[in-house]
């Protein structure tokens, strides 16, 4: 069993920065790929950020240069740092796994909201 657990979320007011952490269990680290994604009012959730095991990474185009995932495996800890923050990335963020071919596994999510 993959355990994923989000924190970092809260309100912050457009053009700042919020970093979110994943604490995840080990055995998720072995995953062939981990990520972030989002789900907003009203939308689909969405994969905004994904790691592979080999530390390659790739993001949504709407946070291309603004948003970057990082992880330490000696802290069993996946993070996202999120900057020039926009009302439009309000949202729950969600930590996620999975194995290649496999379904997405996610924490509970975690609460951003960007005040205008």
């Amino acid at each position: 069993q993959v355990y994923l657990e989000e924190s970092g979320g809260g309100l912050v007011q457009a053009g700042g920065s919020l970093t979110l952490s994943c604490a995840a269990s080990r055995y998720a680290f072995t995953y062939n790929f981990m990520g972030w994604h989002r789900q907003g009012p009203g939308n689909s959730r969405e994969l905004v950020a994904s790691i592979t095991r080999g530390g390659s990474t790739d993001y949504a185009e709407s946070v291309k240069g603004r948003f970057t995932i990082s992880r330490d495996t000696a802290k069993n800890t996946m993070y996202l740092q999120m900057n020039s923050l926009k009302p439009e990335d309000t949202a729950v963020y969600y930590c996620a796994a999975r194995l290649k071919g496999g379904n997405w596994n996610w924490g509970q999510g975690t609460q951003v909201t960007v005040s205008s």
